[in-house]
């Protein structure tokens, strides 16, 4: 297995793992029981998410750049 299926399979997962922290943030919210700490642990998920997927966005032209 090559390092794109490895990055594709972790952005998938961190996706995943992006929208359970959301919506357990919004349960909070509307529970009345928010605190700092739960907001910011979406943080975590999201910036790997960035990295991932300009990684994965850049990916065709960087091989198209190789290509010549």
């Amino acid at each position: 297995m090559n390092w794109n299926i490895w990055i594709r399979q972790i952005h998938c997962w961190l996706s995943i793992a992006f929208t359970v922290t959301v919506i357990i943030n919004f349960i909070a919210v509307a529970r009345g029981t928010h605190a700092d700490w739960l907001g910011f642990l979406a943080l975590l998920p999201l910036f790997l998410l960035l990295f991932s997927g300009l990684y994965l966005f850049a990916l065709p032209y960087a091989t198209k750049w190789r290509s010549g």
